[in-house]
């Protein structure tokens, strides 16, 4: 399948879970640290209910893999980044704080 691209940023091979696209859009406009964002496999979840959850989870090769929680899913997300993890994590709170 060919890579979209949204915003030079945002790879897109396949579906987003509701909510989380606005969500990865507001994160790279607000940080020039983030190189790229790949949605990754989405899974039903039961714990999934309410607001969008992004928990980051482990280092990657070229930065970090996070689960994004929303509307019954979980989505995995390959963000691409040279921030550590707690700069990664107050940037993603404040993307979510943002909507």
């Amino acid at each position: 399948m060919r890579l979209r691209t949204a915003q030079g940023k945002l790879k897109i091979e396949h579906s987003i879970i509701d909510g989380v696209r606005e969500l990865l859009e507001r994160l790279l406009a607000a940080n020039s640290g983030i190189r790229s964002v790949i949605p990754g496999v989405i899974r039903p979840v039961r714990d999934a209910r309410g607001r969008i959850r992004v928990r980051v989870t482990v280092p990657t090769a070229n930065g970090w893999k996070a689960i994004a929680l929303s509307a019954g899913a979980r989505q995995e997300l390959f963000i691409s980044t040279a921030l550590d993890r707690g700069q990664l994590e107050r940037a993603i709170n404040q993307a979510l704080a943002e909507d």
